[in-house]
């Protein structure tokens, strides 16, 4: 039986709360606040406005009108919407769903943390262009989208790195690439070789003016590249070559042949600015004949030959 003086307590913790609550739309705008004053990048903050502002409506008609309301019933009814999306973009929904009940949690906007399970990500093979593939394409390209191609593909920049360049970030004499403000807020420095050098400078000699500060790629009218820009350029160019390229295709390229021509996954890693090896794991496009000469040299019982071992096999 419940003493006077623990029902006491609960109902002193049900009134603190209950005087805390706010609405559903006052939440929402707390959590986005909450970001702007964490300085996170444009693109998240837009990510994060276009994502869970649906959820928020979502939210709203089911009759939701508090975040103490929310569970995790409403949660994967939402993410039921998306099921036949692809593993990454459904994965994505619910971070960033689990980010902002975290948050409400937090801040006492919930009595108790929602949780839900994550939908899975099936590790299959991602798309990137082999050697062959990459000399095709470049055979199709005009001046620009050469100098442009074999940036990405000897740098693995993302496509928004890409667009930030202005011409004093590449160093033509060494190949170092500084990329200012990358992922996260973060710089980092990159590298071309000299044959992508080479390809740059032809594209640069085309241009009018040598100011430092202008971007690096420009468009037809002299401007800075958009992301969306970059985009239709690569959507023009794959039905001129006929296969299809991406921005994230050339990365997944980059160091998935990186790997193949010897550099060790830790530099990999660093080059392509992940916080982690995982994150560089998932970029990694092995090849069956990439596995065949890797188990070759290190086949544990092969190499039992020189280890002064004798095998029998009668």
């Amino acid at each position: 039986m419940t003493s006077p003086k623990t029902k006491r307590a609960v109902a002193l913790k049900t009134q603190s709360f209950n005087i805390a609550s706010v609405a559903l739309r006052d939440a929402w705008t707390d959590f986005v606040l909450s970001r702007q004053a964490m300085q996170c990048t444009p693109a998240t903050l837009q990510t994060y406005q276009k994502v869970l502002g649906r959820f928020i409506a979502f939210l709203e008609q089911q009759g939701i009108t508090h975040p103490e309301q929310v569970n995790a019933r409403h949660v994967r009814q939402y993410l039921s919407r998306f099921a036949d999306r692809s593993d990454w973009y459904l994965n994505g929904i619910a971070r960033a769903i689990r980010t902002l009940v975290r948050f409400w949690r937090e801040e006492g906007h919930m009595p108790e943390l929602v949780t839900f399970a994550m939908p899975k990500v099936r590790q299959k093979r991602l798309p990137f262009l082999d050697a062959e593939q990459v000399a095709s394409l470049l055979a199709g390209c005009s001046v620009r989208e050469r100098a442009l191609i074999m940036l990405m593909v000897d740098s693995g920049l993302r496509r928004q790195e890409v667009c930030n360049l202005k011409r004093g970030d590449v160093d033509l004499r060494t190949g170092a690439v500084m990329v200012i403000q990358g992922k996260g807020r973060k710089d980092r420095l990159a590298f071309i070789g000299a044959n992508a050098r080479r390809a740059l400078l032809a594209y640069l000699r085309t241009q009018a003016g040598q100011n430092v500060d202008a971007p690096l790629f420009q468009t037809q009218s002299g401007g800075k590249f958009t992301p969306a820009g970059l985009r239709s350029l690569f959507v023009r160019l794959s039905r001129r070559v006929g296969f299809k390229v991406t921005a994230h295709m050339l990365r997944r390229t980059f160091a998935t042949l990186c790997l193949q021509n010897g550099m060790d996954v830790v530099s990999l890693q660093t080059l392509m600015g992940h916080e982690n090896l995982e994150t560089t794991r998932r970029y990694i496009q092995w090849l069956g004949a990439d596995l065949l000469e890797a188990h070759r040299k290190a086949s544990p019982i092969d190499n039992l030959r020189g280890k002064g071992k004798k095998l029998r096999f009668r």
